[in-house]
């Protein structure tokens, strides 16, 4: 007598776009450079204090994840500002991660992509990186997920490659006087980056090979609806201005949508 084997009931089955996890808010934000940062960069790609609204979000599935924002930076001010000679002007900046699992590995293919216009300059940058990751979580609850991946530019000056991207986002969740906290970074490292893009994308002066770019947050999780929280802004060889280290606080209210 044949037998064959008992078929799962299809129902049963993931389906693979069964999201594992989801989030999404919007929020209202206002980055405040420090004084030291706006006299370094007064001749040299000049920053001024700015608020920006953000739309965010991010799901996992049982063979990846993504992760993604958009921001109206300046979204009252005209696109150009002729208050501010340029430096409030309407902008906007977005970027798209992603992991996708090799298998049942920690290990992903990393790949992300970062675009940022200035109108009031006609002025736009995308970076797009290709590469690996890599996600672990440990005991303690802390989760990180480095990658590093080749770099690709697009922008008015330079179109092409340019060196790498070395960086993270991690993060860890805690409980302090009855109340919910989580504490964040991201951090990318770019580095071997053309000679052409360094001399042609940088105000004032050529730009050295290694950047840093990144942001260290506290959030405050006072309900499901509402966080809030800091962020230390910092940067080097970045943000269009060459050999200066830049920082900022950045102060959010998040609405969470779910």
């Amino acid at each position: 007598m044949l037998t064959t084997p008992l078929m799962a009931d299809e129902s049963t089955q993931p389906h693979p776009l069964d999201r594992l996890w989801s989030f999404a808010n919007v929020s209202v934000n206002y980055l405040d450079w420090s004084n030291g940062t706006e006299d370094r960069t007064a001749s040299n790609a000049a920053k001024s204090d700015f608020m920006f609204l953000e739309i965010e979000g991010g799901a996992g599935f049982s063979w990846g994840e993504f992760y993604g924002f958009f921001d109206f930076e300046n979204p009252t001010n005209d696109q150009f500002d002729e208050s501010s000679g340029g430096k409030d002007n309407f902008r906007t900046a977005g970027k798209v991660t992603s992991h996708i699992y090799l298998g049942d590995s920690p290990l992903s293919i990393y790949a992300h992509l970062y675009d940022f216009r200035d109108y009031g300059y006609n002025s736009r940058e995308q970076d797009q990186i290709l590469g690996l990751g890599y996600r672990t979580t440990f005991d303690n609850g802390l989760w990180f997920k480095p990658f590093i991946g080749a770099a690709r530019v697009q922008s008015n000056s330079y179109t092409g490659m340019n060196g790498y991207m070395a960086g993270w986002v991690a993060g860890y969740d805690f409980t302090a006087l009855n109340q919910n906290f989580s504490v964040t970074n991201w951090h990318e490292q770019t580095f071997g980056r053309d000679d052409e893009y360094l001399e042609q994308n940088y105000v004032g002066d050529t730009a050295g090979s290694v950047g840093t770019n990144g942001a260290l947050s506290l959030w405050w999780h006072p309900s499901d609806l509402i966080t809030t929280g800091i962020q230390y802004r910092y940067s080097d060889n970045k943000l269009g201005t060459p050999n200066d280290y830049q920082n900022a606080m950045i102060y959010s209210v998040k609405l969470n949508l779910l």
